[in-house]
């Protein structure tokens, strides 16, 4: 029974090596002696890949509450996943396919880590200060309805 399985995955593989060599071959300016050599090494590959075990994603280090506190400054949040400082955090999550609660649970970060520096944010608030936003509506309209 074993046999089987181990002769099975033998022709797979020398299968899968024909096809990969065919298609290269077709695409590919070849001379004929070389060709033995070629099919060995594809050979070789696919056998080494199909004998490893799949390993499981490493589990991220528990970081210490310093590292958390260093990661922080006012104008950067370093980033776990790549080490780099950033203004904000959402567009470089969005493109490795994370959330920032995904972010915070994956590092045990808490759910208070900023997702914006503190120099950015202050520059914000003070731009829309200066647009006059989240200001209510002056009734000035009325008042100029009235006086013509």
């Amino acid at each position: 029974m074993l046999d089987e399985a181990v002769t099975d995955t033998s022709s797979n593989v020398l299968a899968m090596a024909a096809d990969i060599v065919s298609a290269y071959v077709s695409n590919n300016h070849v001379q004929v002696g070389e060709l033995p050599n070629l099919i060995a090494s594809v050979h070789a590959s696919l056998s080494r890949l199909g004998g490893e075990e799949p390993t499981a994603a490493p589990e991220p280090e528990k970081l210490t509450p310093a590292q958390i506190r260093k990661s922080i400054t006012p104008d950067a949040i370093i980033s776990f996943e790549d080490g780099k400082g950033y203004k904000t955090m959402r567009r470089h999550l969005t493109l490795r396919g994370l959330i920032p609660e995904a972010y915070r649970a994956k590092w045990g970060l808490p759910t208070d880590y900023p997702m914006v520096t503190t120099s950015y944010s202050a520059k914000r608030s003070e731009l829309a200060k200066s647009l006059g936003l989240g200001q209510q509506r002056r009734k000035s309209a009325p008042d100029a309805a009235n006086g013509s």
